[in-house]
């Protein structure tokens, strides 16, 4: 990996921290389970995936958005199939099937 994407991965990393570090409202519940009685260790894990995007592949799906098949990359396909989300034929989902799709939530 070239050290300008290294540096960039870095700065990226750094943003979540602040991010995380910086919020009102993640401070307001620790906050509040510390009134609880609890001390809070927050630790996250960001991981940080990269696929390179080649020529070929950025005109396909340049072509595919003009032809009105789908904001979908190859890559965004992958993804979604490894979600086990299958997409219809012509790559649209409307706002009602995407709803039914979903897995119905669990009781608080």
């Amino acid at each position: 990996m070239n050290p300008k994407v290294k540096k960039l991965i870095q700065k990226l990393g750094e943003a979540i921290h602040e991010s995380v570090s910086e919020s009102e409202n993640i401070a307001g519940v620790v906050k509040h389970i510390r009134e609880e009685g609890f001390d809070v260790l927050l630790m996250l894990e960001a991981t940080i995936g990269l696929n390179e995007v080649e020529e070929d592949d950025a005109e396909t799906a340049d072509a595919a958005e003009g032809e009105g098949q789908g904001p979908f990359t190859s890559n965004d396909l992958s993804f979604l199939k490894s979600l086990r989300i299958s997409m219809p034929e012509g790559g649209s989902v409307s706002a009602a099937d995407a709803t039914r799709a979903l897995p119905p939530r669990a009781s608080e």
